[in-house]
This record gives C-alpha cells, structure tokens and sequence, in this order.
C-alpha cells in the first residue's frame, strides 16, 4: 500500500478559561486546559483522512498540578472511502472517590485492516505480492480484511494496600464484524491501471485461510466477545504520563463467557512489569516493558486474538504484535499467537523546556528497541494445512522479532504529550519501517 503524508500538523492549543499563577519559572495550572491535533493524509486505496483529536483536562483549584481531577479525550477521524476513528475516553480519581474509573466507548471502521496469518515466522511474508511494482504482484489488499468494530470498556481500581497496592477490575464489550475487503468501494473513481483486483480474480490471505479450513465458518463474519477482567496492580510512577522513576507492575486475568449471544468462551492471563530509571533529574530516564500474555483455556475467535490486554488504554487500540502500540516498524498484527511474549527498551531525553501561551512544554528525543514473539501457537488443523506450499506456510520457523528506532516528543504541561515514533524490522519477514504519531508515550 502507498502513502504520502500530505501535510502533519501538530498544534498544541490551551486555553486557560479561568485563571493561572505563576510560581517561580513554572506556571500552575489551574481549571479547564486543551490540546489538540489535526492531521491530514492520503492513501491510495483509502483515500483522504481528515480529522481532529482532543484532550480535555481539569485542574481543579491547580494544588495536584500536574495530576488532573478529570480527563475527557475526543477523537473523530476517518478516511473517504470508509474508514474512521469515532472515540470517547474518559479519566478521573474524584468522579468516585477513592477510585480510578475510566470508560471508553469507540467505533473504529477499518477498510483494509492487516492480516499476515498465525505464529509470528510461521507464517511466510512476501512483499512482492502486495506490491504493484513487482513482476510477482497479486494486490495491494492480498495482507488485509475489513474489520469494523464496536467497544464499550470500563475499568475500576481502587486500594488494596497503602497507597501503591491497587486492585483491577473492568469489562470490555466489543463487537467484531468481519470479511472480505470491499474492493468495489475502493476501485470508484480510479483509472483502471490503478484499480484493485477483485478476490475472485485474486483471492487474498484471509480467503485462503478460509478455503484450506484454518478460519472457521463460525468465525468467518466476526461476532460479540463480552470479556471481564480482574487482578493486581503495583504503581509507584512519579507521574502517569511521563514517568522518570517508578514500577508499574500488573498481573489479570480476563475472562468471556459464553452470554449475550458470544460464540465461545474462553481465559487469558496477562502479565505486564514496567520500570523507570532517572539518569539524569527531570531530562534523562531508561524505561522499560515487558510482558507475557497467554491463553489459559477454551477457544479463542481468530479475530480477537490482535487484542493486547492492559489495565488502560493510551491510545484507541491496543494490538499486535506489530505497529504503534507494541513493536514499532515490524507490520502491524505480525506476530499473532495464542500466547506472546514482547518487551521494549527506550532512552528519554527532555532536551529543552519553556514556557509559551502560557503553558509549560518540553521537546524530548528517545531511542529505543523493541521485541517479541509467540511463545503458545494458535493450533492449525494439520489436514488443513498438509501439502499447502512453503510460499504461505514454514513450520518450527518462529524466533524472537526485533526492530529499533527513535522519536521526538512534544508535551505540553506535562500531560497532553504528542509522540512521533520511526521504527525499523531487523528482518525483511517483518517488513520494512514504520512512523507513527499520535498521543501518549509507548508507556
């Protein structure tokens, strides 16, 4: 798929509605404060995106700054040819006193929305075939399938013991629905040298799972997954959004029972350590993230397993392994399995502070490396698959995934934090490169 970055706009708003101090050289702040960032880009097979997301923060009386009493995020973004982002977030520990709750209520429309099949290195990767250049091209769509999805998430903790012991609790309904990419949609208004391939002419991977039995008919069309989810958490972070010291420690348990017309059930055990080193006072700081997740019983729909359990969303998915959310520059939703384990590195520098409009900012640069792989396969019907050509499918090939890279952070008062990463794949199995912009460190 080609992509050309139009214009990226990254404008940092605030308005102080009510009034604002000054202490020393930082300004505290007070009440309703915003941030804001639009973006305009162009893809060959989605069209324009256009679009706007904002952050909405409550300072109260401006004594826990740079904590907030609320926080409100509002994102609506799509695509012309269909695909968008329609998102509701909502933050606060004094909507219930004594209790961190937070909701999220999403829909999320993806047009070509990226499918490399099960098992990490298992599954054989060519970029020829998605790439209208080469003598080998089948389509641009051959590694995608449309997936539309709706979410309503919420999740509690409150204290189990002193002030850094926490329990979790929360329930996630998401409704999945899936099938082949609309190439119809995608083709109008397009020259016929630029048009798609139909999948009859060309069926792409997610058709050829179908047809060699490793999807399910029951599975084919998406469906409801209602999951519930409790456990543990440790968290001693200075500062939520930017952390410089601290552990962030998790352990869950999410479960789905068959209810509310789900089509099976199924457990999975998340594990999740996050620790944070000052190097050197408020500008240079090591962190690091590792994680297991694993499923513990019954049958997982192929396309909830993308899904990346966590305590609390930053971002409007948590998926991969692959992308923005887990291991920057390897191809989103790469390394799928039953069970995964992946990790990060990363250096943070603050490189520059001031004070503008009134607000306090930063410019910081990280590097970073990230990791991963699938540690429990998702099982595949080895009649399915007996003969089927070494092209698609390669067995006993997973090995850890690696990529690297860096990024430039702009923040504004320590909380609406604009990151914009550039990773690199190690290996050609994983692609290439990848950029991403949008809000909120990696974690």
């Amino acid at each position: 798929m080609k992509k050309l970055l139009l214009s990226t706009l990254c404008i940092c708003l605030s308005l102080g509605l009510f009034s604002q101090t000054e202490k020393k050289e930082d300004l505290i702040k007070k009440n309703w404060n915003f941030g804001a960032l639009p973006a305009v880009t162009f893809d060959t097979d989605l069209g324009f995106q256009y679009g706007a997301l904002v952050d909405l923060y409550n300072y109260g009386d401006g004594s826990r700054y740079p904590k907030y009493n609320h926080k409100f995020y509002f994102e609506v973004s799509r695509f012309t040819k269909g695909s968008g982002i329609n998102r509701i977030y909502y933050d606060s520990d004094q909507l219930i006193k004594g209790l961190q709750t937070t909701f999220d209520l999403s829909y999320l429309s993806d047009m070509a929305y990226d499918f490399y099949g099960f098992n990490g290195y298992d599954a054989v990767y060519k970029s020829d075939w998605a790439d209208d250049t080469s003598a080998d091209y089948k389509s641009r769509m051959f590694y995608k399938y449309d997936r539309k999805l709706f979410r309503f998430k919420g999740d509690i903790q409150g204290k189990l013991s002193g002030e850094n012991f926490r329990w979790i609790t929360g329930w996630n309904f998401q409704n999945f629905k899936v099938g082949s990419v609309n190439i119809e949609k995608l083709n109008k208004g397009k020259d016929d040298e630029d048009k798609l391939p139909t999948t009859a002419e060309q069926p792409g991977l997610f058709e050829k799972y179908q047809d060699w039995g490793i999807i399910s008919g029951d599975e084919v069309d998406g469906g409801f997954v209602p999951t519930f989810k409790g456990g543990i958490v440790f968290d001693t972070r200075d500062n939520q959004p930017n952390p410089m010291k601290g552990i962030w420690t998790e352990a869950v348990i999410e479960a789905s029972p068959k209810i509310l017309g789900a089509e099976s059930s199924f457990s999975k055990l998340s594990l999740t350590h996050r620790q944070y080193f000052t190097i050197v006072p408020d500008n240079l700081s090591l962190v690091y993230r590792l994680a297991y997740q694993t499923t513990l019983g019954g049958t997982v729909p192929f396309y909830y397993q993308s899904q990346v359990i966590t305590s609390q969303l930053t971002g409007a998915t948590s998926e991969g392994l692959g992308g923005a959310s887990t291991i920057r520059g390897i191809l989103r939703n790469r390394v799928i399995g039953d069970g995964i384990f992946y990790g990060n590195v990363e250096a943070r520098w603050k490189v520059v502070r001031f004070n503008f409009i009134k607000n306090n900012f930063y410019i910081g640069l990280n590097g970073f490396t990230d990791f991963g792989r699938v540690t429990k396969k998702i099982p595949v019907n080895p009649n399915a698959t007996f003969g089927l050509p070494g092209d698609y499918l390669k067995r006993a090939a997973e090995k850890m995934h690696y990529s690297y890279g860096g990024g430039l952070i702009v923040a504004m008062n320590e909380n609406f934090v604009i990151a914009m990463d550039y990773g690199m794949a190690a290996d050609k199995q994983d692609g290439k490169s990848g950029f991403y912009m949008g809000l909120n460190y990696l974690f």
